[in-house]
């Protein structure tokens, strides 16, 4: 069993980073104990994880470990959809939302025996702006939360908290058409999230209840609330309830297109684009073996 690792030193808050080479020891030791032999390639820019991962495909590989953030993870899984080799995630991120819906074990070494010990299945990924994603795709507050986050150099929850409340508090609703499996819907909303996945990263559940497996993705439109609501709403948020909230609309989908009024930005995976007006999703059904 050829197995590959593409680890990426730089995710996760920076207090809990380690070097490369010292990444590289705890994959090498992890699965030497548990007798496979392993190549590791660490990373030292953004799109060369995916480079990495299409590369053990062309090399032959049976499994490639993806141990970082969920934008490490979206670059692995996206070289690797639609081929026979599995992903297994290693979670490395300050959110790791993929890794805590699938219940991955936060421990470096204990996710490698998980990767190792789970059967293969087959999981859907979803395509966004001509995009794959894994996790959880959208426009609106969300993804200026995302720009804003990924320009500050600091990682984790608190500032992720920082980079959302001034977004948050100078949000205004925007109007959507949205074309559901060619069921038109106009919705003035907040967000608009595609979800293959049901949450975002550090336990906020966008989409409680989304299955990878079901050959749908969710549509989520969550309308704006009044301020003084607002605690509770964050509050449903994370504790997997904000399916019962008035402002929150779910249809299952196959293909949905997303018109705005403006062009602002957009996110994969929790990774921020530059914005369109018009953008086009769909899911494309099992195309993805990981090991979870």
């Amino acid at each position: 069993m050829r197995t590959e690792v593409v680890v990426n030193p730089a995710s996760g808050p920076v207090r809990k980073r380690r070097t490369g080479p010292a990444l590289a020891a705890i994959a090498e030791r992890a699965l030497g104990a548990a007798g496979v032999e392993c190549r590791v390639h660490v990373t030292s820019g953004a799109g060369e994880a995916r480079r990495l991962a299409l590369d053990a495909v062309d090399g032959g590989a049976s499994i490639v470990f993806a141990w970082g953030g969920d934008g490490t993870i979206n670059e692995v899984a996206s070289a690797l959809a639609s081929t026979p080799v599995a992903l297994a995630i290693v979670p490395g991120g300050s959110g790791n939302g993929l890794a805590r819906a699938l219940r991955i074990p936060s421990d470096p070494e204990s996710a490698f025996a998980f990767g190792l010990e789970r059967p293969g299945r087959s999981v859907d990924v979803g395509e966004f702006a001509g995009r794959l994603f894994v996790n959880v795709a959208g426009v609106g507050v969300d993804a200026r939360v995302a720009l804003a986050y990924s320009r500050g150099r600091s990682r984790g929850l608190f500032p992720y908290v920082v980079h959302a409340a001034p977004a948050l508090l100078a949000a205004r609703p925007e109007r959507y058409r949205l074309d559901a499996d060619g069921e038109r819907l106009d919705r003035d909303a907040m967000v608009v999230a595609v979800a293959n996945g049901p949450q975002y990263g550090n336990g906020a559940k966008i989409a409680p209840g989304a299955e990878m497996d079901d050959g749908n993705l969710d549509l989520v439109v969550v309308a704006r609330v009044p301020a003084w609501r607002g605690p509770l709403e964050v509050w449903r948020l994370f504790s997997g309830t904000l399916d019962r909230s008035p402002a929150f609309f779910r249809r299952r989908v196959k293909e949905v297109r997303i018109e705005s009024t403006g062009a602002g930005p957009f996110h994969v995976d929790g990774e921020p684009c530059e914005g369109r007006q018009v953008i086009e999703a769909r899911v494309h059904p099992g195309v993805l073996l990981i090991r979870a």
